[in-house]
């Protein structure tokens, strides 16, 4: 299928939007992109506003999407909120798992993401025993991606133990709310990886590992986890130093930061991603750096849940790629991740433009992509994924903005409401500001109803 369409604006890197620009697309490729056309034409689609690759958000649990305005008010942390999860994730079956996740990956979708990293480990059934398909939990995330339209990497995650514990001088064992999560074994999570990769890929689709901590797993495991992503060339995650508590713990148990923990079991290279990273210090960032690897931010959640500002400035210093993600959904806004990373460091360091704008808008497309292992994503180019989305610039939020404004603008002040068009492999998503195929709203409604009711 060929298709042009004529953006009224787009972003092609730099500070300033390119007036007048059409894009060929042919299947689910960027043909071509010709910059210096004032005038629509004949057969080209309009896009009206301002249009940039599709957004990517590299950091997902969609099941967290059904806590959001039930956990963020009274007082607590990280740890009672996690208890809070626990709840909802015992309630989920494939079937309620495929429809929660549907919704969400619609609302991202409106939002204008093209491609989710669903850091994955709701794996078996409560009791921690398999479903006849072990993989069942993830074929409905790979399903409910797919039905919503968007690109997924699905990364399965490892959980074998319930946290460390300095007194016990090593780890604790699983909590009951915690035993779906695990495979018994780094080797047993491996072969179920595996079997699932066989299933899940193609143009839309592709599988990743992860790490869910030094929390949960053991060096040991940690390096059949990155051996099994070497070997293959896929993305590797891991979340590291979110809590204060996580680094003393690690370091009563280990001698080591977490960090230093994933570095010596062989799991940072050019295909790793820390999440969070939020209290990782400077000897850690240059340890990730080195590595060639990347940090995922999610400032929404890390303010939510109280986790405190992430380094980004000493990451950025040491060479480590930064991208974004809404982690737990207290907000589906990837500008607001971006915006949220400049402004807690204008907040700390009472300066601003601490990180430009177009590295900001990189922050949330490309290097979002290359973390998911999509790494010819998130670029208007000839050759690139046919994913982009289109900003209004009619809404009182944007209003006033022009070629020299409009990506500023967007970072600083637009919101998901404010996306008009995606389109991801080359296919409309979202129209007009309506996804194509889902009453978004109606299914969260529905989906959150049903694993939330008393």
């Amino acid at each position: 299928m060929t298709a042009h369409y004529w953006c009224e604006m787009a972003w092609l890197g730099g500070p300033r939007a390119t007036e007048g620009v059409v894009i060929g697309v042919d299947g689910d490729r960027i043909s071509a992109v010709c910059a210096g056309v004032p005038l629509r034409p004949e057969g080209a689609i309009p896009l009206t506003g301002l249009t940039l690759p599709a957004l990517a958000n590299a950091h997902s649990h969609a099941f967290h999407r059904a806590l959001r305005g039930r956990t963020h008010v009274g007082r607590g942390n990280f740890w009672s909120w996690r208890d809070l999860m626990y709840r909802v994730a015992g309630r989920l079956d494939p079937d309620s798992y495929y429809r929660l996740a549907r919704a969400v990956f619609a609302e991202m979708a409106l939002a204008g993401i093209g491609v989710v990293g669903e850091f994955h480990y709701v794996h078996h059934r409560p009791d921690g025993a398999s479903y006849d398909d072990s993989n069942a939990m993830s074929a409905a995330a790979a399903t409910a991606a797919r039905d919503a339209g968007i690109r997924l990497t699905l990364l399965d995650t490892l959980y074998l133990h319930g946290g460390l514990d300095p007194a016990l001088g090593g780890y604790e064992p699983l909590r009951p709310a915690q035993s779906r999560f695990s495979d018994g074994s780094a080797d047993r999570w491996a072969d179920r990886v595996q079997q699932l990769a066989s299933t899940i890929s193609g143009p839309m689709a592709q599988i990743g590992a992860a790490v869910h901590s030094v929390r949960a797993v053991d060096p040991p495991s940690i390096k059949v986890a990155t051996d099994w992503a070497r070997e293959r060339g896929a993305p590797l995650h891991f979340h590291a130093s979110e809590q204060p508590a996580e680094n003393e713990q690690c370091l009563g148990v280990h001698g080591m930061t977490p960090v230093e923990v994933i570095a010596r079991a062989g799991g940072l290279d050019s295909n790793t991603t820390l999440v969070h990273a939020t209290h990782a210090d400077d000897r850690d960032q240059a340890l990730v750096g080195e590595a060639g690897a990347s940090c995922c931010l999610c400032p929404t959640t890390e303010r939510d849940l109280a986790d405190g500002i992430g380094p980004s400035v000493g990451l950025a210093r040491h060479g480590v790629g930064l991208c974004l993600g809404s982690d737990s959904h207290a907000v589906v806004d990837i500008f607001e991740e971006a915006r949220t990373v400049e402004g807690d460091q204008r907040a700390a360091s009472n300066d601003r433009g601490v990180f430009d704008t177009d590295a900001l808008a990189a922050m949330a497309t490309s290097a979002g992509y290359r973390s998911l292992g999509w790494p010819e994503g998130g670029r208007l180019e000839a050759g690139a994924l046919a994913d982009f989305a289109t900003v209004g610039l009619d809404s009182v939020r944007m209003a006033g903005a022009d070629a020299d404004t409009a990506l500023a603008a967007t970072i600083f002040a637009a919101a998901s409401p404010d996306v008009h068009h995606l389109v991801v492999g080359g296919k409309t998503v979202v129209r007009d500001g309506r996804h194509t195929t889902i009453d978004v709203a109606a299914e969260l409604v529905a989906a959150i109803t049903e694993v939330t009711a008393p």
